[in-house]
């Protein structure tokens, strides 16, 4: 049986902090799907599409990692792609006390699924999303937080924002 694990999240954008992750975990599972969850309650950044393109860019050098988008419940996605796992990345304690909740009501869902928590590389611990973010809009250095195809749409996106 093929062990395939889903590696989900907004990627608003994608970090060095969740390429470690996803890395670590194609080491693991005969193959990662990295799913971008499209939540309609949020403002991100990058469209869907942008965040599906800059995933498969920054993943293209690891053979079994899948990028894809999912809306709804990630249980009814695992299910639709005969996954048997979550993996998750955590960066501190506050991280756990969310995941926790997340992984015990998916495991109320479905309890043949398992969540993976992987601490991230101490270098990362820091690092989110939101922070890239901040940073990148007062145009300040983010090319040790993000691969340099991320830098650049953090810049070409600030820019166009500006222009407005």
């Amino acid at each position: 049986m093929m062990r395939i694990a889903v590696c989900p999240g907004s990627f608003d954008p994608v970090t060095k902090g969740h390429l470690d992750i996803i890395q670590r975990g194609s080491r693991i599972f005969d193959k990662v799907i990295v799913a971008v969850l499209i939540n309609r309650n949020k403002s991100p950044l990058f469209s869907i599409e942008e965040r599906v393109q800059l995933l498969r860019e920054v993943t293209k050098h690891i053979p079994n990692v899948e990028v894809d988008s999912f809306e709804g419940l990630l249980i009814d996605y695992l299910r639709e792609k005969k996954a048997h796992a979550i993996i998750k990345g955590l960066r501190a304690v506050s991280d756990f006390e969310y995941e926790m909740q997340m992984a015990s009501i998916n495991r109320l869902l479905e309890e043949e699924i398992e969540t993976f928590f992987m601490m991230t590389n101490n270098q990362y611990s820091f690092l989110s999303s939101s922070i890239v973010k901040e940073v990148a809009k007062y145009e300040a250095d983010v090319s040790t937080l993000v691969p340099p195809i991320v830098e650049l749409a953090l810049r070409r996106k600030y820019e166009e924002q500006k222009e407005k």
